[in-house]
């Protein structure tokens, strides 16, 4: 009789209706206390480093297209989006059509200078280009916006940045292709100002919703450079990648970036390539060595460093 009044009690108290009907009507209840805030942090630098490990499975593992992979997985983001703003009966997000279209872009030239630089850069020097120029990016938007930056952050900016190169800079000595380091660069730049974009949005899950339909058909011409490579298995994880690690980790992101800052945010995403490498040695077998030890403690404690607050 107990076990079937807490099994009532227990039902009535969850929210009604089916699992995207539960997700959605989180999203409009997270709450932003220290605890909930490196939850979502940690949640969604998780999301990200998902997004590298399903990438790499799906181009190197299945042989996806990696422009085809970029498009599925933003078509995916949109019907997961849509379908969450449906269940809540969600608008079209304020704002101007300038600001709507400038999220769209930047996330077009994140999605196709990443997709298209790796044709020809190394990985390891790709996440770094990519992720410095982040740095670069949101760091110069925070002064220009008057966000005030301490000595601390720049110093905790520059320990995590070491930590990235130890991570993963190349053993062998390579050449770098100058076409693939300028797609890099604005794949860097792309990113980080969707990222500045998010500090100004009211509706998180609204906002990435537009930015994803309206990112699809900016990235169809890119086709162009597509040789139309698929697999079931590479359309799977595209799907996966959009849906859940993109779609919903994008939207947490514009979630998170108002509460951390511009430059907080910046350097906190450095701790993603450290994830995603631990990623590649539990799901893709990949090798682990010292290098990995003493490029996360410098992650870490650069990221540590740059969110203490002054008394």
């Amino acid at each position: 009789m107990r076990a079937s009044i807490f099994s009532n009690r227990f039902l009535s108290s969850r929210p009604r209706g089916r699992p995207i009907a539960a997700l959605a009507k989180g999203f409009k209840t997270l709450h932003a206390t220290p605890m909930h805030l490196f939850f979502l942090a940690a949640l969604t630098m998780t999301a990200f480093a998902a997004n590298s490990v399903l990438n790499r499975l799906a181009v190197t593992q299945y042989g996806m297209d990696p422009i085809l992979f970029a498009l599925v997985r933003v078509a995916a983001g949109v019907v997961v989006l849509w379908l969450l703003i449906t269940v809540q009966r969600g608008r079209w997000p304020a704002g101007t059509w300038g600001r709507r279209l400038a999220g769209a872009g930047a996330l077009t030239l994140y999605m196709a200078g990443f997709s298209l630089a790796y044709l020809s850069l190394d990985a390891g020097a790709g996440a770094l280009i990519l992720f410095g120029m982040t740095q670069v990016t949101m760091f110069a938007g925070a002064a220009l916006s008057g966000e005030r930056i301490t000595g601390a952050r720049i110093f905790g900016a520059g320990v995590a940045v070491c930590g990235l190169a130890v991570l993963v800079w190349p053993t062998d000595g390579i050449v770098l292709d100058g076409l693939g380091v300028a797609l890099m660069v604005a794949a860097g730049v792309g990113w980080g100002i969707y990222s500045l974009l998010g500090r100004g949005e009211a509706t998180p899950l609204a906002a990435t919703a537009a930015n994803f339909v309206l990112c699809l058909p900016m990235l169809l011409p890119f086709l162009m450079f597509s040789d139309w490579r698929w697999t079931t298995g590479g359309l799977t994880l595209s799907a996966i990648a959009g849906g859940l690690t993109s779609g919903l980790g994008y939207a947490l992101w514009y979630k998170v970036v108002p509460r951390l800052g511009a430059t907080r945010a910046a350097v906190t995403q450095l701790s993603v390539p450290v994830i995603a490498a631990l990623g590649g040695v539990v799901f893709l077998s990949e090798p682990i060595g010292w290098r990995f030890g003493g490029a996360a403690a410098l992650v870490l404690g650069g990221i540590g460093i740059s969110l203490i607050k002054r008394a």
